[in-house]
């Protein structure tokens, strides 16, 4: 993992997902990006351009944040970008360019106050995004180590794509993966296709020599059931799918990646179908 992208909108929030993404910077060893959108029209910009001063002093003080907090990379670089566009789409632009394998945005979720772009746009950045994005809400604690992964495991046929990415951090933090079998249906056809998933993930971890635990629930609702489970077992991270135009997975996985990113209490990885085989 070479480079991250941290979406930046000079508030507590994006500051707060650069220190998170400290985290996995030192532990990959990678160079993190610092990258501002400048998604005003061009009518409203002061002086009319993108050059304009307010564009100027914000590009300063990336260069100052840059530059004060370098110190805290134990390897790599932080480099400053800025862009002109609609913030989701230039964002997967740049991390499409820079090869980037993270991005990490910070959430207000459904309850916060959605004054800047991070909040009303990190969903957008999860399925437009070409790499896993971890969106973190601003009163997550950082300083809490990554110990416990969770990964649910649905009937879709994506839902086993997140497991090279899940397992490849869980080697990384010397975390253990919970893998977590969710039913919300009382068919059997479908347990025992979410049954035969659960034994592929077993199969895979057990390869990657990745600690792991398997669970199961049954719920009506998936993305609650799922944030009841994590909360109580003091899940550090989800991992996800997301929808990516018309997979298997888009009606389902849909509403309730979105629902998890809005309202889990956790970070939460969110990966495009096909990101990882």
């Amino acid at each position: 993992m070479k480079n991250i992208i941290v979406a930046f909108d000079f508030s507590k929030n994006a500051i707060h997902a650069f220190h998170y993404a400290l985290k996995f910077a030192n532990i990959f060893s990678s160079d993190i990006h610092l990258v501002w959108v400048d998604n005003t029209a061009l009518q409203d910009n002061i002086m009319g351009t993108i050059d304009g001063e307010v564009r100027i002093e914000k590009k300063n003080f990336l260069k100052e944040f840059s530059e004060k907090n370098g110190h805290l990379l134990k390897s790599g670089t932080i480099h400053v970008v800025l862009r002109k566009g609609k913030v989701y789409q230039e964002i997967a632009k740049v991390a499409a360019q820079i090869e980037a394998e993270l991005v990490v945005a910070g959430t207000h979720g459904v309850s916060g106050y959605e004054q800047f772009w991070i909040g009303s746009n990190a969903y957008r950045i999860t399925t437009s995004a070409p790499c896993p994005v971890i969106t973190v809400r601003p009163d997550y604690d950082i300083e809490r180590e990554i110990k416990r992964i969770l990964v649910p495991l649905d009937s879709s046929l994506e839902t086993k794509q997140k497991l090279p990415f899940a397992a490849e951090l869980a080697q990384k933090f010397g975390a253990t993966i919970d893998l977590l079998k969710v039913y919300n249906t009382p068919l059997k056809i479908i347990k025992k296709r979410i049954d035969g998933f659960g034994e592929e993930a077993v199969d895979c971890l057990k390869k990657k020599e990745v600690i792991f635990e398997m669970h199961t629930i049954e719920t009506e609702n998936v993305a609650a059931g799922i944030l009841k489970y994590a909360k109580a077992n003091l899940a550090d991270i989800i991992a996800i799918m997301t929808e990516q135009g018309t997979t298997t997975a888009n009606k389902f996985l849909g509403p309730y990646a979105q629902q998890l990113i809005n309202n889990a209490p956790m970070p939460v990885i969110s990966l495009r179908s096909k990101q990882y085989g």
